[in-house]
């Protein structure tokens, strides 16, 4: 019974974070996070952002494809090997999948989104020229909100997602916090009355 359980446990365990290794891995990469301040500091808006959210949107997408994979070996699992492992496999991937299918259907939007992306070029654009909030606009985006940093003016409010930026409190715990918030802000803007 408890040989059951741990290989059960184990299954999900793998389930769970083997269709996430795009963005658990490549997005903390020392190549990929060369254009952005260290973890807590906000994020300037720029390209190298809007193509960070792309990013990170394509692999979120990727994980479906990479889900297959113990999807594929659960079943094969359940039907020639451990059924117990083979059901954890099986169950904790397609608890992913289904997580991001309902996204189409109605449910949560996915962290990271086109439209997330055009929002920050839509603020960017509107910083220059005759529109902009002050002599040398410099928006970047806080936990909550992107702000000017020279007026402090509040451009959008929108809570910034895990990004894939090293963090300060460690590899094993932004792994860890990523795998548990699945990318998703932890704290969102208050709404003002």
């Amino acid at each position: 019974m408890i040989e059951a359980i741990l290989l059960f446990s184990l299954g999900s365990f793998i389930g769970h974070v083997l269709p996430r290794f795009p963005v658990l891995l490549l997005s903390r990469g020392r190549g990929f996070n060369v254009h952005f301040p260290p973890h807590p500091d906000p994020v300037p808006l720029g390209p190298h952002l809007n193509q960070r959210v792309l990013h990170l949107r394509t692999f979120y997408w990727l994980s479906l494809i990479v889900a297959v994979i113990p999807l594929s070996v659960g079943f094969a699992s359940v039907r020639w090997g451990n059924p117990a492992f083979g059901f954890g496999l099986w169950l904790s991937s397609g608890w992913l999948v289904l997580n991001r299918l309902q996204a189409l259907i109605g449910g949560q939007k996915p962290p990271w989104t086109r439209a997330m992306a055009e929002q920050l070029q839509i603020v960017m654009d509107g910083t220059k020229g005759s529109l902009a909030c002050c002599s040398w606009p410099a928006p970047a985006w806080g936990m909550t909100r992107v702000r000017c940093g020279n007026c402090n003016k509040v451009l959008l409010k929108a809570a910034r997602p895990d990004l894939g930026r090293k963090r300060s409190d460690g590899r094993i715990v932004g792994m860890l916090r990523l795998l548990v918030s699945d990318g998703y802000p932890m704290i969102h803007p208050m709404e003002e009355e």
